[in-house]
């Protein structure tokens, strides 16, 4: 059948850094379309949040590697658009800061396509500010320009009229030329800025220094990467700013564990960096849920918040009535998975006094002889509640509600590196992770045993984001 009905497109800015930082209209958005057309220059998190059934294609460019050519990227964003899709195309920053958004919606526009453009927290801001320099700042820097450092445009490759932009008062913010640094801090010293005025190289790691040393100070830094020259780049608004200022830890895991845990280390003055992002890929459908409950289990056990969350996910797609779980009593094991079960209307009638897997196996076979347990874990689970459940003649099914699939990690090192599960320790470490300088902080004994086969390890006492802070706050005294 031909389609009649026409779609539309929505340029979104995904923001820089974590995926928290779209606006709530973009992640509405991204939420719901059919097709989400994505770069290479934003949190991979952000995927997570499109539907299951969306059509995701990478676009992805970064510095010397573009998989898209702008004109085919154009040409998709009709094609889907003329299906009658509803297109999330999800870009790094901001659409119209260097992201050549204003292409897009002019070749839309020509097409008849509707388009809407969604702003986005762009890098020239962002990144800078998580180095704790301010674009603008009384006294220092009245304006701020942002400027790209790399052209085609020019002989050098370096922006038109640097004589002119030496002469500026204010921030200067350069993008996408890192590799032009040398040259650049040369040649905006031969117009006349003098060699003393503070520079910044702001990514994955932030290098300070002036436009006589800049160049030489980053030269081990790897794009991306924004340089800031003027006087408020000389500022570190955060030095001193917590009880772990000058700590850097290292993240894994899942958006929703990085993001709590972030949360939490950044209150306290650390930095924070995501070392490696696992992706929850679903291999449980609803009818195979519905086929698991059509005999209704004593007790449900919950191994992780994901566990929970994706059971009740599940059960909506499934249309399964939450009135048929009435009788069902639940083992949750640890407070967060017993306050993601509380959010979906079901307090946890079991939670052991220390929250691994090992313990909640140990504490479901003293208590629930007689019973029907329904273990609902990730794929990867530790298989010892299972084992603790069948040395005690009780019956168990299992359901493996998903999986975790893992990024490659990132060549940086950290202070400290935190696990939430072995699973992910053995993949850091499998992909070729580096070690902390400090040492792992884990979720429960099996995970620090994992750990301390690479690094050496601590355990924190619960499964809370507070525990893995007060766990570096107890050892960072005997390590300095």
């Amino acid at each position: 059948m031909m389609q009649t009905t026409q779609g539309r497109v929505f340029l979104v800015g995904a923001g820089c850094g974590p995926a928290d930082l779209i606006t709530l209209r973009g992640m509405r958005i991204l939420a719901s379309a059919d097709a989400v057309v994505y770069d290479a220059l934003m949190d991979p998190d952000l995927l997570q949040m499109a539907r299951p059934d969306a059509e995701k294609i990478s676009a992805g460019k970064r510095s010397g590697h573009h998989s898209m050519p702008q004109s085919e990227i154009n040409e998709l964003l009709i094609a889907l658009a003329q299906q009658g899709k509803t297109v999330c195309r999800l870009k790094g920053g901001d659409p119209f800061v260097f992201g050549r958004g204003g292409e897009e919606a002019e070749a839309l526009r020509a097409a008849g396509i509707a388009c809407e453009e969604v702003p986005g927290v762009t890098s020239a801001v962002a990144v800078p500010a998580a180095a704790g320099i301010p674009v603008t700042h009384r006294g220092l820097s009245r304006s701020f320009h942002v400027i790209t450092a790399h052209t085609a445009g020019t002989a050098d490759g370096l922006p038109e009229h640097l004589e002119q932009l030496a002469g500026l008062e204010g921030t200067l913010v350069f993008l996408m030329g890192l590799k032009n640094l040398p040259r650049l801090a040369e040649r905006l010293v031969q117009a006349g800025m003098p060699p003393r005025t503070p520079a910044a190289v702001c990514g994955t790691q932030t290098v300070r220094g002036t436009l006589a040393d800049i160049a030489g100070r980053a030269a081990s830094v790897t794009p991306p990467a924004v340089i800031v020259i003027g006087g408020s780049a000389g500022m570190d608004l955060w030095q001193g700013g917590g009880t772990l200022s000058g700590v850097t830890v290292g993240l894994t895991g899942t958006a929703e564990f990085r993001t709590r845990t972030r949360q939490a280390f950044a209150a306290c003055g650390a930095r924070t960096v995501d070392m490696q992002r696992s992706i929850l890929e679903p291999c449980c459908t609803p009818e195979q849920l519905s086929g698991a409950l059509a005999t209704m289990p004593d007790w449900i056990a919950f191994t992780s918040p994901n566990g929970v969350e994706v059971f009740f996910a599940l059960l909506r797609q499934a249309k399964i009535d939450l009135r048929r779980l009435a009788g069902v009593r639940f083992a949750a094991v640890g407070p967060r998975t017993a306050q993601v079960l509380n959010d979906c209307g079901f307090a946890a009638d079991l939670m052991p006094e220390h929250h691994h897997t090992a313990a909640l196996g140990t504490l479901l076979a003293q208590s629930c002889r007689g019973a029907d347990v329904l273990l609902a874990s990730a794929e990867q689970c530790s298989p010892a509640p299972r084992l603790a459940l069948e040395e005690a003649g009780i019956a168990c099914r299992t359901l493996a509600l998903y999986r975790t699939g893992t990024l490659p990690p990132e060549p940086m090192t950290a202070d400290y590196l935190v696990f939430g599960s072995a699973g992910g320790v053995k993949a850091y470490f499998s992909a070729g992770g580096k070690a902390p300088a400090k040492a792992a902080v884990c979720i429960g004994p099996v995970t620090a045993a994992e750990a301390s086969l690479h690094t050496r390890a601590l355990t924190a006492e619960d499964t809370l984001a507070s525990s893995l802070v007060q766990a570096v706050l107890k050892d960072l005294p005997q390590t300095v």
